[in-house]
């Protein structure tokens, strides 16, 4: 079993940064992909960025030049780090681990005043 746990997120103000970390723990398989995914009132969850353990990344269109996405293999942690944030960002943001199943973290708020 693999736990994910997330800090990080709050309020803030549009333009604003705000950074996401996850720490995994448990028997995680590697090589493996993590990431995060969010997801706004009545809308389906979707991509925000992944990270492989090769550090290959991959980013939603919405988010790219404005969000970066790391990780630590050896302490197993992903961390996202969103600049210039807009309304529109404001969403639970989900990490998550692809190995041989996928795990989920609780979630974590992220709130963008206009």
């Amino acid at each position: 079993q693999v736990q994910l746990v997330e800090s990080g997120g709050g309020l803030v103000q549009t333009g604003g940064s705000l950074s996401l970390s996850c720490a995994a723990s448990g028997s995680i398989f590697s090589p493996n992909r993590m990431g995060w995914y969010r997801q706004a009132p009545g809308k389906q969850r979707e991509l925000v960025a992944t990270i492989t353990s090769g550090l290959s990344t991959n980013y939603a269109d919405s988010v790219k030049g404005r969000f970066a996405i790391s990780r630590d293999n050896a302490k197993n942690t992903v961390s996202l780090q969103m600049n210039m944030l807009k309304p529109e960002d404001t969403a639970v943001y989900y990490c998550n681990l692809l190995g041989l199943r996928v795990y989920w973290g609780q979630g974590t708020q992220v709130t963008v005043s206009s």
